[in-house]
């Protein structure tokens, strides 16, 4: 099909469209005017998705079509019906797009930070380097490592890595387009993790770190990884645009995976409070570790469940059907 041609041919209908839809207000002439020619661009919005589903024109049109639906239902939307569509549908969808990428910048993670371990290990100026004196590494294997988790009241502790983490990932997310930024924050988080480890094994130390590290760290790294993750799929949408132009593809994946960054907060509020208030307890660690590894593995059911029934039923985290038009309420 001729997009220009087919824009040509239509033009003048879609212009009646705004010019109705910014009228303060409208006869009953008008009204069916309206409501005719909103069912016949909604015609020609469903005829362009199954030629360019993700096209400029695509896009200019849902948005034509969401502020003439705005002059026969008042509000957008019901917000309870917003919040069901959200985390049923739209965030799901946004994790499952990620999943491989989210393996695979966690896989390189983790062989990060099992180098930096080796390392570390097998070099004590690796070790003074980055904690100082024999006296200071002593205090941080038997006091600081475990200290760090309780030496702050628990709900302060985990509001205080909650707003931090969530932080971390927003960036990540925001500036991926960069290529760099969500790289740099993965590398450097490997490298800390990884000789804080080389450090405990070196002093016989080393299931004391992962008591510690793993009951929070599961879901809060997994997080960190996801975030990552979407930030350099809209880089690579900016590299690769395909049969888009650059700007559209990158506002395309921006508005899906933002969605993900916003999921990211819930999800890291959910591994602050275990790290506030499980890690640092008195609980038996295996009960620690079972509650990490609960929430992590309830995050990856929830991704690969629903996430993946909402991306077969077409939902990709970007605007539902009825913010692009597709589905008019009248009621």
């Amino acid at each position: 099909m001729d997009m220009d041609a087919f824009s040509a041919v239509h033009a003048p209908d879609w212009q009646r469209v705004d010019e109705l839809s910014a009228q303060r207000r409208l006869s009953g002439e008008e009204a069916d005017e309206l409501l005719r020619l909103y069912r016949r661009t909604s015609a020609h919005l469903s005829t362009i998705r199954s030629v360019a589903p993700e096209g400029a024109l695509s896009a200019a049109l849902s948005m034509r079509l969401s502020r003439a639906r705005t002059r026969f239902t008042g509000a957008r939307s019901n917000f309870l019906e917003d919040l069901v569509s959200f985390f049923v549908y739209a965030l799901p969808a946004g994790f499952y797009r990620v999943r491989w990428l989210t393996l695979a910048v966690g896989a390189a993670f983790i062989l990060t930070a099992w180098l930096a371990g080796m390392w570390a290990a097998s070099t004590p100026a690796v070790i003074s380097a980055a904690l100082g004196s024999d006296t200071q590494i002593q205090q941080y294997v038997e006091q600081d490592f475990v200290s760090y988790y309780s030496e702050n009241p628990a709900a302060s502790f985990a509001g205080q890595v909650w707003t931090n983490n969530a932080w971390i990932a927003l960036q990540a997310v925001a500036f991926g387009i960069t290529g760099i930024w969500g790289p740099f924050i993965l590398y450097q988080n490997a490298v800390n993790v990884g000789i804080a480890g080389g450090t405990m094994a070196v002093y016989g130390q080393l299931d004391v770190f992962f008591t510690y590290i793993l009951p929070h760290g599961l879901m809060e790294l997994t997080a960190v990884f996801i975030a990552v993750a979407a930030g350099l799929r809209i880089f690579w949408a900016w590299v690769a645009p395909g049969r888009q132009t650059r700007s559209a593809a990158v506002a395309a994946e921006g508005r899906s995976l933002f969605t993900v960054a916003l999921g990211l907060v819930i999800v890291l509020f959910l591994s602050g409070l275990v790290e506030g208030f499980v890690t640092p307890s008195p609980l038996p660690a295996w009960l620690r570790l079972a509650i990490g590894a609960a929430l992590f593995c309830a995050y990856w059911v929830y991704t690969l469940v629903l996430g993946s029934r909402a991306y077969r039923a077409g939902h990709r985290g970007d605007l539902s059907r009825r913010d692009s038009a597709d589905v008019l309420r009248t009621a």
